[in-house]
C-alpha cells in the first residue's frame, strides 16, 4: 500500500529570519482550512516542537541528520505523514549551515533531499530591495540538486518595499515569489535563555495562532504554495509489533518536565511500558505500583521553589531510589534528583537529593552539542559497549567533583576529541546532562524497560546494582 501527500521545508537564510513564525502561521492556516498537516522540525530542539503541535493539531517529530540515520529519518517521516494532507518541516539555522563549512552534513538542504522536498525560503527583507534577489539567486544556484519551491519575504516595511522586492525577484527564471510579510513585533513568541518559551509555559491560543494565520492569507499566496507543491508517494512504514505490557513506568510531566521526543516513548510503550504521567511540581506521592521513572529535561530552575516545597514527592523519588527503583534522569531530571540546585542569586533550592551534589545555574551557556554516548559498564540502558546518541544544551553545571559517584557514560562530542566521564550512577539510578534519541539505538529502549521488569519480578528488596 502506498499514500500520497504533498510536503515542503520552510528553512532561513540564517537564523532569526522568521522561520518559525511563517511555520507556524502556514501549520494554522491550513488546519483551520480542514486540511491534516503533519509537522516536523530538523534537529534537536525540543521547544519549536510543543508549539508546532499546538498549531497542527498533530504531534510534531524531529529529523535529525546525526543522532538518526538516513533510514530512520526516512521511516519516520513516511510513517507520520502517511494520511496527512501537507507536510511542513521546519529547517535549522541557515538552509546550508550543518557541522562545517566544507560538507552539507547535518544541514536543512541535506534533510531537503533525502526526504525529496521542495525548500521554501524565507528571507529577512529589512534594509533591502534589489540586494535581496542576489542573495536569493546565490541560495538557488548554490546546489543544483536541491528544488526551491520558492520565497517569503520577511519583515517588509511597506507595500512599496514589496513591490521593489518582487520586481527584483522577477529577474531570476525559475525562482518564484509568494509574498511578504510586514514587520510586526506583537507577533513574536517570549524568549527565555534555552530559546523560545514552551508551549507549556507559553501556549499559543486560538487568538495568536489565527492573527498569525491571517497575516499569510493576507500577504502570502497560500494557494498556489499549495498547487506548486509535487505529490509525494510514501509507501508503507509499518510499526513494528508491540511487546505486551508488562511495566508501569512513571514520567515527569509538567511545566518544568518537558523535554522528550515522542519517539523516545513510543518506543518505551513498545517494549511494553506503560506510561504513567505525575507531576513534581503538584503530586504529593509517585503513581502506585511504579516499576521505574523516567525524568526528562525542561526547566527546573524557573519551579525551583516550588519543587523544593513539595517535600513529600522528593521523599518519595528518593526513597524509591534507595529501594532500588530505576530511574533514568536526563538535563532537568539530574538537577532534580540532585542535593540542591543553586540560583542566579546563590539561593540554595533543597531537590531530592538522590545524588550527592550540588547544582548550580550559569548566566551563560554551559555546553551545547552533540554527543555520542558509550556505557563502559552494565547500566539501565544496556550492557558495556552499548552505544547511542543525543545532544547538550544546559546554562548549570555541577559543583566541583561529585567524587563516589560512578560514571557508566563515555561523552564524544559530534566532533570527535577527547572523550569525557558522564552518566552518574547511583544504586538503580542513570543520571546524565545528555538528551538521548532513542531512535539512535532502540535497544536502550528496550533494555530500560527490561531493567524496570527485573525490578519488578523481584528485586523491589534492597536491590542493588543492575
Amino acid at each position: 500500500m502506498a499514500n500520497q501527500t504533498r510536503g515542503l521545508v520552510i528553512a532561513g537564510t540564517q537564523s532569526g529570519v522568521g522561520k518559525t513564525t511563517v511555520t507556524l502561521g502556514l501549520l494554522y492556516a491550513l488546519a483551520r482550512r480542514g486540511m491534516k498537516v503533519q509537522p516536523f522540525k530538523v534537529g534537536p530542539d525540543f521547544i519549536d516542537p510543543g508549539h508546532h503541535t499546538r498549531a497542527a493539531g498533530r504531534v510534531c517529530r524531529n529529523l535529525d541528520g546525526w543522532m538518526l540515520s538516513r533510514e530512520a529519518n526516512l521511516a519516520l517521516f513516511r510513517r507520520q505523514a502517511r494520511g496527512a494532507d501537507v507536510a511542513v518541516v521546519e529547517g535549522v539555522m541557515g538552509l546550508f549551515d550543518g557541522y562545517d563549512g566544507a560538507s552539507e552534513a547535518g544541514s536543512t538542504a541535506q534533510m531537503a533531499k533525502w526526504l525529496g522536498l521542495p525548500v521554501l525560503l524565507v528571507v529577512d527583507a529589512r534594509a533591502m530591495a534589489r540586494s535581496a534577489a542576489a542573495l536569493v539567486h546565490g541560495f538557488a544556484s548554490f546546489d543544483p540538486a536541491l528544488s526551491l519551491a520558492g520565497v517569503v519575504f520577511n519583515r517588509v516595511g511597506s507595500p512599496a518595499h514589496l513591490e521593489y522586492l518582487q520586481q527584483a525577484l522577477s529577474c531570476l527564471k525559475g525562482v518564484r515569489g509568494f509574498g511578504g510579510l510586514p514587520r510586526d513585533q506583537e507577533l513574536a513568541i517570549p524568549e527565555r535563555h534555552l530559546g523560545l518559551t514552551t508551549a507549556e509555559d507559553h501556549p499559543l491560543d486560538d487568538a495568536y495562532l489565527g492573527c498569525l494565520a491571517d497575516r499569510l492569507e493576507t500577504h502570502l499566496d497560500l494557494p498556489g504554495l499549495l498547487a506548486a507543491l509535487p505529490r509525494l508517494t510514501l509507501p508503507e512504514e509499518p510499526a513494528p509489533a508491540a511487546e505486551p505490557t508488562s511495566v508501569r513506568l512513571g514520567v515527569a510531566r509538567d511545566q518544568a518536565f518537558c523535554f522528550y521526543y515522542p519517539e523516545n516513548l513510543e518506543l518505551l510503550e513498545s517494549f511494553g511500558a506503560e506510561l504513567v504521567p505525575f507531576s513534581p511540581l503538584t503530586d504529593g506521592e509517585l503513581p502506585a505500583g511504579l516499576d521505574g521513572v523516567y525524568l526528562g529535561g525542561g526547566y527546573p530552575e524557573l519551579y525551583a521553589e516550588r519543587l523544593a516545597a513539595n517535600e513529600a514527592l522528593k521523599q518519595a523519588v528518593k526513597q524509591g531510589a534507595a529501594g532500588g527503583l530505576p530511574i533514568y534522569a536526563e538535563c532537568g531530571g539530574l538537577m532534580y534528583l540532585a542535593r540542591e540546585i543553586l540560583d542566579l542569586e546563590g539561593r540554595a533550592h533543597p531537590m531530592a537529593g538522590v545524588l550527592p551534589f550540588t547544582v548550580r545555574m550559569l548566566p551563560r551557556l554551559k555546553a551545547l552539542g552533540y554527543r555520542e554516548v558509550t556505557l563502559t559498564a552494565a547500566g539501565l540502558l544496556g550492557p558495556a559497549g552499548t552505544t547511542a546518541r543525543g545532544h547538550e544544551f544546559h546554562y548549570s553545571e555541577i559543583v566541583g567533583e561529585p567524587d563516589g559517584v560512578p560514571r557508566l557514560y563515555r561523552l564524544t562530542p559530534r566532533r570527535g576529541g577527547t572523550a569525557v566521564s558522564e552518566g552518574y550512577s547511583e544504586n538503580r539510578v542513570l543520571a546524565s546532562y545528555v538528551h538521548l534519541h532513542f531512535g539512535s539505538n532502540p535497544e536502550v529502549a528496550r533494555h530500560l524497560v527490561a531493567s524496570c521488569r527485573a525490578y519488578k519480578d523481584g528485586l523491589r528488596e534492597g536491590a542493588r546494582g543492575w
